[in-house]
């Protein structure tokens, strides 16, 4: 497993694990990395900086433990927004790129309330939430692990 540290194209700064580096290579090159804070798929590794064990310790196994409890974190995480992802579209109905003209239907009773997924650019959710709409972005992992 390797760690990267990654930035969004909104400057948003995450960690992720990877299997290893071709899977990250892989994963970022389809698009399907997808930034924790604003679900922004323009993902580029950030900066890190390598870990130093200070001189006299054996920090190499204490690293490897916190590592592994690091990913199995992820992993939980994982599984849940996959969950999530499941329990949205089985629940909820698609409407696509016209998210934001269908949740304002329902903002201002044009439409039944019903629960809706779908994409909608940064511009039309910031529009969205300044009309009092509410909305929640969701990473919207792959189903699978590539």
């Amino acid at each position: 497993m390797i760690k990267y540290d990654l930035k969004c194209e909104n400057a948003h700064v995450f960690e992720a694990w990877f299997k290893n580096s071709a899977t990250y290579d892989e994963q970022a090159g389809v698009g399907d990395i997808v930034c924790t804070v604003c679900g922004s798929t323009s993902i580029d590794k950030a900066p890190m900086a390598p870990a130093v064990p200070r001189k006299g310790t054996s920090s190499i196994s204490k690293r490897e433990e916190t590592a592994k409890a690091e990913a199995d974190k992820t992993a939980v995480a994982m599984t849940a927004l996959r969950q999530l992802r499941k329990t949205v579209e089985e629940n909820c109905d698609y409407v696509g790129p016209r998210f934001a003209e269908e949740a304002r239907k329902m903002h201002y009773g044009e439409v039944e309330q019903h629960g809706i997924y779908g994409e909608a650019t940064p511009e039309e959710s910031s529009e969205l939430q300044e009309e009092g709409v509410e909305i929640a972005e969701i990473p919207w992992l792959p189903t699978t692990d590539a």
